[in-house]
């Protein structure tokens, strides 16, 4: 059996029995140690979406050996659709700005933000369900980001990483983005709503700069994205807890918003990728695109 040289910090060992695993047994979450031991694997890329603020999360200032970088807040995985911000790119767009990352149909991706608090790992939420959304499973997101590599003495480069383009092809899948159409219909039907901002903005007592008007929408309950992540992603057994004392149907078919769709992808991911739940979307345009119409209604 061929053998496998990888080195952790400063340290090396030897694998004897091959722990990559094939794209369609991708995990929502690996850790530093999984990663280590995987690291240089055929078809695995890491795609570090750290933005360069602080200096200190610059990809120049060091990085995983082999990771390439597209910058959450400057590669475009993001866009501003119809004048509301925060949308999903155009299927043609984004396709062909994953391909030019160099992933392809048996490509596992392994998402990296720095990890410093539960809104920064938000980028890798968000650019997770993306790739969901675009019908690649292969997919993973390192669970306490860089800093997690960082605590396991993980290597680091300085060297930039040239990405091989390639094609990528989505097989978009409109059951995981919810619509203004499916949101309305939620306020009368069983459908769950989670509104993944602070109690605050819930409460009506705060308001983003994006949304018209201050509120929610009707019928939602609130689960507040910080409580997902502390350093590490809340587990499945903590999920359950926090969606039950939301008061939470975990067999309803439940959508997630917030307000640009970035915290909602927090939410989205620890119910339906962590929790396990089935028939979880989210509303991409959330309460940005929601509140644009004066007609949907807010409380």
């Amino acid at each position: 059996m061929n053998q496998i040289l990888i080195a952790l910090g400063t340290a090396a060992f030897v694998l004897t029995t091959p722990a990559f695993a094939a794209p369609h047994q991708a995990q929502p979450l690996v850790d530093a140690a999984w990663l280590a031991q995987n690291l240089g694997a055929p078809n695995l890329l890491v795609i570090d979406i750290r933005d360069p603020k602080p200096p200190a999360f610059a990809y120049g200032a060091g990085h995983i050996p082999g990771a390439v970088s597209a910058p959450y807040g400057d590669y475009g995985w993001r866009a501003k659709v119809n004048g509301v911000p925060g949308m999903l790119p155009p299927i043609a767009d984004i396709s062909a700005k994953i391909g030019a990352l160099g992933v392809g149909a048996n490509t596992h991706v392994v998402i990296l933000a720095q990890g410093s608090d539960s809104s920064e790992f938000g980028k890798a939420t968000r650019v997770y369900w993306t790739f969901k959304v675009l019908g690649h499973d292969a997919v993973s997101i390192l669970d306490g980001g860089q800093n997690a590599w960082l605590a396991a003495n993980g290597a680091l480069s300085t060297a930039p990483t040239t990405a091989q383009p390639t094609t990528f092809t989505a097989a978009f899948r409109p059951e995981l983005l919810a619509t203004a159409d499916a949101v309305r219909a939620a306020i009368t039907d069983p459908t769950e709503l989670v509104d993944g901002r602070p109690i605050k903005q819930f409460q009506g007592k705060e308001k983003s700069p994006v949304v018209r008007a201050a509120g929610t929408i009707p019928t939602a309950l609130n689960l507040d994205q910080s409580s997902f992540y502390s350093g590490k992603f809340a587990d499945s057994g903590l999920i359950s807890q926090l969606r039950t004392a939301a008061g939470l149907d975990a067999s309803a078919p439940t959508i997630t918003f917030c307000n640009t769709g970035h915290w909602a992808s927090i939410a989205w991911f620890g119910l339906s990728e962590v929790g396990g739940q089935e028939n979880v979307s989210m509303y991409d345009g959330s309460l940005a695109d929601w509140s644009q119409d004066p007609k949907n209604p807010l409380q």
